[in-house]
């Protein structure tokens, strides 16, 4: 799974000219479920998301408070929030984007093989959304709409944006399995 955070000072999303979601200050989360993507990455990102430190603590030190330090509201992409407007809290909205997933590495046209198809990423990302309540408090948790083509708006506040992935690209593992391969033979012929 891969999701990119924005921390922000507001953002919303509408669809069809209507408001759908809004927060104040917080994060934006645009997440994708990948082809390979189990329950098992989504419980990791819904944990990361929660627990990434993106602002200042109160004597300013950086790097030093997460959401769920500020008590900030959350934001997920499959079912509309029934409280409107924007907060004054803090806050997090995650929308789901498949694009995140795309490969620009063969010509100029974007290749969405490493998306996951569409039931699986609606289960997935469903499964992500009810894990964020899960960890959190379902009061705080915000959604979109899964697959619909959303305007989201956003004032970023920093900027900060942060690219996450609970799994290495397969490609960045077998290069790291080959280095071990390489090392345990260059030491196998150090000790004899």
């Amino acid at each position: 799974m891969k999701a990119v955070l924005q921390r922000v000072l507001s953002a919303s999303v509408t669809i069809d000219k209507q408001l759908i979601s809004s927060i104040g200050r917080g994060i934006l989360v645009f997440a994708a479920v990948e082809r390979d993507d189990t329950r098992q990455e989504v419980e990791a990102m819904a944990s990361k998301v929660l627990k990434l430190k993106l602002w200042p603590d109160d004597t300013g030190g950086t790097w030093k408070q997460s959401v769920l330090d500020i008590k900030a509201e959350v934001l997920c992409g499959a079912i509309p929030s029934s409280k409107q407007g924007i907060s004054d809290q803090s806050n997090m909205i995650a929308v789901s984007q498949f694009t995140l997933a795309a490969s620009t590495k063969k010509g100029n046209k974007p290749d969405f093989h490493g998306a996951a198809g569409g039931e699986k990423a609606k289960e997935l990302y469903d499964y992500f959304y009810a894990k964020v309540q899960d960890l959190y408090d379902p009061e705080m948790v915000k959604n979109g709409v899964f697959q619909a083509m959303m305007e989201v708006g956003l004032v970023n506040d920093g900027p900060v944006t942060i690219e996450i992935q609970t799994t290495p690209p397969k490609n960045f593992l077998n290069k790291l399995e080959t280095k071990d391969q390489n090392l345990g033979t260059e030491n196998a012929a150090v000790l004899s």
